[in-house]
Protein backbone atom coordinates (compact mmCIF):
# COMPACT_ATOMS: atom_id res chain seq x y z
CA UNK A 1 0.00 0.00 0.00
CA UNK A 2 1.62 3.25 -1.08
CA UNK A 3 1.64 6.34 1.14
CA UNK A 4 -1.14 8.84 0.47
CA UNK A 5 0.86 11.90 1.54
CA UNK A 6 4.38 13.14 2.19
CA UNK A 7 3.69 13.22 5.92
CA UNK A 8 2.62 9.56 5.94
CA UNK A 9 5.70 8.57 3.94
CA UNK A 10 8.01 10.42 6.32
CA UNK A 11 6.32 8.93 9.41
CA UNK A 12 6.75 5.45 7.95
CA UNK A 13 10.44 6.16 7.34
CA UNK A 14 10.94 7.20 10.96
CA UNK A 15 9.07 4.13 12.22
CA UNK A 16 11.14 1.89 9.95
CA UNK A 17 14.38 3.38 11.31
CA UNK A 18 13.20 2.68 14.87
CA UNK A 19 12.14 -0.86 13.95
CA UNK A 20 15.63 -1.51 12.54
CA UNK A 21 17.32 -0.02 15.61
CA UNK A 22 18.74 3.00 13.78
CA UNK A 23 16.65 5.37 15.91
CA UNK A 24 15.31 5.12 19.46
CA UNK A 25 11.61 4.34 19.80
CA UNK A 26 11.41 6.98 22.53
CA UNK A 27 12.29 9.66 19.93
CA UNK A 28 9.17 8.91 17.86
CA UNK A 29 6.05 11.06 18.01
CA UNK A 30 2.48 10.78 16.75
CA UNK A 31 1.73 8.48 13.84
CA UNK A 32 5.25 7.05 13.60
CA UNK A 33 5.00 5.88 17.22
CA UNK A 34 1.79 3.99 16.41
CA UNK A 35 3.17 2.61 13.14
CA UNK A 36 6.24 1.02 14.74
CA UNK A 37 3.98 -0.98 17.09
CA UNK A 38 1.25 -1.98 14.64
CA UNK A 39 3.05 -2.59 11.33
CA UNK A 40 5.63 -5.08 10.12
CA UNK A 41 8.99 -4.03 8.72
CA UNK A 42 7.86 -5.07 5.23
CA UNK A 43 4.71 -2.91 5.43
CA UNK A 44 6.76 0.06 6.64
CA UNK A 45 9.22 -0.42 3.77
CA UNK A 46 6.37 -0.21 1.24
CA UNK A 47 5.05 3.02 2.77
CA UNK A 48 8.46 4.61 3.19
CA UNK A 49 9.59 3.79 -0.35
CA UNK A 50 6.65 5.61 -1.97
CA UNK A 51 7.72 8.39 -4.33
CA UNK A 52 6.85 11.85 -2.99
CA UNK A 53 6.38 13.56 -6.34
CA UNK A 54 2.77 14.61 -6.79
CA UNK A 55 1.75 13.76 -3.24
CA UNK A 56 0.08 16.37 -1.03
CA UNK A 57 1.82 17.36 2.20
CA UNK A 58 -1.13 15.94 4.16
CA UNK A 59 -3.93 13.66 2.96
CA UNK A 60 -7.42 15.10 2.85
CA UNK A 61 -9.85 13.90 5.48
CA UNK A 62 -12.63 13.00 3.04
Amino acid sequence: MPAKSKAQQMAAGAALAAKRGEKKKSELKGASKEMVESMSEKELEKLASTKRKGKPQHASKS
